[in-house]
């Protein structure tokens, strides 16, 4: 890493996160149970076989269409857990609150947050509360620590074969764009949803499904991210199709208007699933049944003969998807 100082570029889970990550945090904080690549990890705690994770929540403004602070803390740790093969069940919340923040709003936001947990069955059983001094926070960080019971089903990237195949559960954006616009930046006004929501009805529907190797949830850096970590990991080219991708019609022209493109920005509510490709009809099927899943598709393939996340464009060419860099729209999740 040869940046002297950090940036937001640093947290937006492209290039610049992966080598802070890799060059200082793991390098210092090296152990045979820490994985730098995993959503969440498996402890062995004298044998009973649980995930664990912790995450951290900047969203800028608190509010959003489709979800706030609170219920997106509770669905990006869980969705964590879920991606890995696990049932989340507890959760720990850490409120760094910032002096001057409404408490009706602080009550919203919380409350929001007990909804979503009991809605999935997951219990919120420790945390902590600091307050910030005026000037030093954004009104509210959240930071989450998951555990959850690991499945049957292992998965993991070593377990990717070249010519599988990779589905996403629905259309990719909408968080980013949701934020964006509840931002009311540039002048735009839109009634474009976030899809925060919990990915368990779509993993659990996946695991089902024999020859799945692989899931992640799309979260910052968005699709192309997720591709560029398959490539990294597996040291095989992912070849997607643009025209496959589903982008939905608002977020495609407020992305057209900005400048944006919908690959590298965030969802809270989507999967990426990597799966032996004579199955993955199967897998697409089995999403497409479900109440988030009805716009699910096979976007690409594993392709050792690559070296590259290359994106088959509609005009029928090809381009190279490069590795996120700056961030396109900073504290979104």
């Amino acid at each position: 890493m040869d940046d002297t100082h950090i940036s937001l570029a640093h947290g937006n889970g492209g290039r610049f996160m992966r080598e802070l990550i890799n060059e200082i945090f793991a390098r210092h904080l090296s152990g045979p149970n820490l994985d730098v690549q995993a959503d969440a990890v498996p402890l062995d705690l004298h044998g009973a076989d649980i995930m664990f994770t912790t995450d951290g929540f900047t969203v800028q403004p608190l509010e959003f269409p489709g979800g706030n602070i609170g219920s997106l803390a509770v669905h990006g740790t869980t969705n964590d857990l879920a991606v890995a093969g696990a049932t989340p069940k507890y959760l720990s919340l850490n409120a760094f609150i910032e002096e001057g923040m409404e408490v009706a709003t602080l009550e919203r936001i919380i409350k929001s947050l007990a909804d979503t947990a009991r809605a999935i069955d997951v219990q919120v059983v420790a945390g902590d509360t600091k307050v910030l001094r005026r000037g030093e926070g954004g009104g509210l960080y959240l930071a989450t620590t998951g555990v959850g019971l690991r499945g049957e089903i292992r998965l993991g990237l070593d377990r990717i074969e070249d010519g599988d195949a990779i589905l996403v559960s629905g259309p990719v954006g909408d968080h980013g764009i949701a934020v964006l616009l509840a931002r009311e930046a540039f002048g735009l006004q839109g009634d474009v949803t976030s899809d925060a929501a919990s990915v368990l009805p779509l993993t659990r529907a996946a695991l089902e499904i024999a020859g799945l190797r692989f899931m992640r949830d799309p979260t910052r850096g968005g699709l192309a991210t997720v591709a560029h970590e398959l490539q990294h990991a597996t040291a095989m080219g992912i070849t997607l199709s643009q025209q496959a991708i589903p982008v939905n019609d608002p977020v495609q022209s407020v992305c057209d208007m900005l400048g944006y493109d919908p690959m590298y920005l965030a969802c809270e509510g989507r999967v990426v699933a990597v799966i032996d490709p004579a199955r993955a009809e199967d897998l697409l099927q089995a999403w497409q049944q479900l109440p988030d899943g009805g716009q699910a598709a096979i976007i690409g393939r594993v392709d050792k003969a690559a070296t590259h996340v290359l994106l088959q464009t509609q005009l029928g060419g090809e381009r190279i998807l490069e590795e996120l860099e700056d961030d396109p729209l900073p504290r979104i999740c």
